[in-house]
C-alpha cells in the first residue's frame, strides 16, 4: 500500500517572478523528503486571498509557511498577523527596487506580537529558509531530525574534501 505524503510546508510568494529564486528552496525541501505547497499570493493585490489562505493553513495541515516577496515585501507579515503557524520571510531583489534591503527591512521590521523569522536575500535565504522549517519539523520528527544530522556531516566533509584539494 502506498501512503500519500502529507504536505507540511508552504511556500507562498508574491509574484511569478519569484519562482526562479525559492525553486531552490522547493529543492532543498525535498532533500529531506518533504514536499511543499506552492502558491503565488499578494499581500496587496490579494489580500483576501492571503488572509484566507493563513487562516486555513493550519487547518489544511500546514505546520511552516516560508513566505517570499521584494521591494515592500508584506506577504510574510500579512500571513503572521492571520496564524499561529511560524512563518520565515525571504526577502527578494526586485528590478525596481533597492538590491533586495528594502525587501530586508519591510521584512524584519515586525512589530511585537508578529513574528517573522528572517532570511538574507535571495537565493541564498532561500535554501536557509528551507533548512530552518526542515529544523522546526525535526523537532517532533525523529526522522527528520537524523536527516538534518546527516546533512551537516555532508556539509562538514565538503569542506574537508576542499581544503585537502587546495592543501
Amino acid at each position: 500500500m502506498v501512503s500519500e505524503q502529507r504536505v507540511r510546508v508552504a511556500v507562498v510568494m508574491g509574484s511569478d517572478s519569484d519562482l526562479e529564486t525559492m525553486q531552490s528552496c522547493v529543492e532543498q525541501l525535498r532533500e529531506f523528503g518533504l514536499e511543499a505547497t506552492v502558491r503565488i499570493i499578494s499581500a496587496h493585490r490579494t489580500p483576501d486571498v492571503a488572509a484566507d489562505f493563513a487562516e486555513k493553513a493550519a487547518s489544511n495541515g500546514i505546520e511552516v509557511i516560508i513566505a517570499a516577496a521584494g521591494m515592500a515585501a508584506h506577504l510574510a507579515g500579512a500571513l503572521a498577523a492571520r496564524t499561529v503557524l511560524p512563518i520565515i520571510g525571504v526577502p527578494l531583489a526586485a528590478k525596481a527596487g533597492l538590491g533586495g534591503v528594502d525587501a530586508l527591512l519591510s521584512t524584519v521590521q515586525m512589530p511585537p506580537g508578529v513574528p517573522v523569522a528572517t532570511m538574507g536575500i535571495g537565493k541564498a535565504g532561500a535554501k536557509n529558509a528551507a533548512l530552518l522549517a526542515v529544523q522546526i519539523l525535526a523537532l517532533a520528527d525523529p526522522e527528520l531530525r537524523e536527516k538534518l544530522v546527516e546533512h551537516k556531516k555532508a556539509q562538514a566533509r565538503k569542506v574537508r574534501d576542499k581544503d585537502a584539494a587546495v592543501s
